[in-house]
């Protein structure tokens, strides 16, 4: 990796942090006159924790990381923002992203004046590490893997993955939204051994919270890379309601687990079921809360369940996705509707 003072941009290297009333505070205390607050209102008029601490203890035990290589934002896509500002240069330098994926690293850098560089996966949706090596040049400051991807759902080869951490001196971004219905491994335990690494992870996926007042995306880098992405988020960028109720989402694990264990029975069960007669289709594998699967008449088929109150993701649009809906597992009767309604759909 190059040293860290050479892919910060020098604008932020530089600049200095907004600090906050409740950043130059730390303890209890009775009577808070520092941060211009309503008096009235109790305890909504209190401006929240602005680095989360609370919060970060709790994911430090869970995540088995120490609280400092913690960054938490307003849902992944905040730390995919931040990431892209705080090390490319508008007009200037460009990101690395695979296709087909997540769409969010292409947009985030349009919005920066970034060049995004796509590198095609093959036609099993892995990767070619060399490929994407090749797509980097000087001006390349930082490379996003989706893994588990999105829209396939399968995990990218693990030994392409650790050849472009070895090889590369840039960022190197591992989204693992997906990750807790993976057989595979986190890479937090790489954190260590690859300064350059950062992995996002979310509560809206396993957790169960995706609705507007639970977002939370977390970053795990190394203690530097968060305190970077620290220095230019916004003051109070995860609301005081939004950590309390995150707490009450990691004190319950246990719900979790179950959770994900009924979500990857029936993704098991829907696999197995659409890819056998009457069906027959051709459904990609997956290690994450999705199947992709190639029904031929995408659009069709799409509109045909929409009728019946059955919303999927058409795909058919996405490269190497001709055809194909992406297909959320839901509960059992979900599920069960699902298949009644495309058993029975005249195409």
């Amino acid at each position: 990796m190059k040293d860290l003072k050479d892919l910060v941009r020098p604008n932020v290297w530089n600049l200095k942090p907004y600090s906050s009333a409740r950043d130059e505070f730390h303890g209890d205390a009775s009577v808070f006159l520092d941060a211009n607050e309503n008096p009235w209102n109790v305890p909504y008029n209190r401006y929240p924790d602005p680095l989360q601490w609370k919060l970060k203890d709790r994911l430090a035990v869970l995540k088995g990381v120490d609280r400092s290589s913690i960054f938490l934002g307003n849902g992944s896509d905040e730390a995919i923002d931040l990431v892209i500002r705080a090390f490319c240069e508008p007009g200037l330098d460009s990101v690395v992203t695979i296709s087909p994926s997540y769409g969010m690293y292409e947009v985030a850098a349009d919005v920066n004046n970034v060049e995004c560089r796509k590198v095609s996966l093959d036609e099993n949706f892995d990767l070619d590490a060399d490929r994407v090596l090749e797509s980097a040049d000087e001006w390349t400051k930082v490379i996003f893997l989706c893994s588990p991807n999105n829209p396939s759902g399968n995990s990218l080869d693990r030994g392409s993955i650790y050849k472009i951490l070895k090889n590369y001196e840039g960022i190197v971004v591992i989204d693992e939204a997906y990750i807790d219905f993976s057989a595979y491994p986190s890479f937090l335990k790489e954190l260590s051994g690859f300064p350059n690494l950062i992995v996002l992870q979310t509560l809206s996926k396993a957790w169960g919270a995706a609705f507007w007042d639970i977002r939370l995306g977390m970053a795990f880098a190394s203690p530097e890379i968060i305190g970077v992405l620290n220095k230019i988020k916004y003051p109070y960028n995860v609301n005081q309601l939004t950590q309390e109720k995150a707490l009450e989402f990691l004190n319950d694990e246990a719900t979790m687990k179950h959770q994900v264990n009924e979500i990857l029975t029936e993704r098991n069960r829907l696999e197995k079921i659409l890819s056998e007669p009457p069906f027959s289709y051709q459904v990609y594998p997956s290690d994450a809360n999705f199947l992709l699967v190639n029904v031929g008449k995408a659009d069709a088929m799409y509109n045909g369940l929409v009728k019946k109150g059955i919303v999927v993701r058409n795909r058919s649009n996405v490269q190497k996705c001709r055809g194909c809906l992406r297909i959320t597992i839901g509960t059992p009767k979900e599920n069960d509707s699902l298949l009644n309604a495309m058993k029975n759909m005249k195409l």
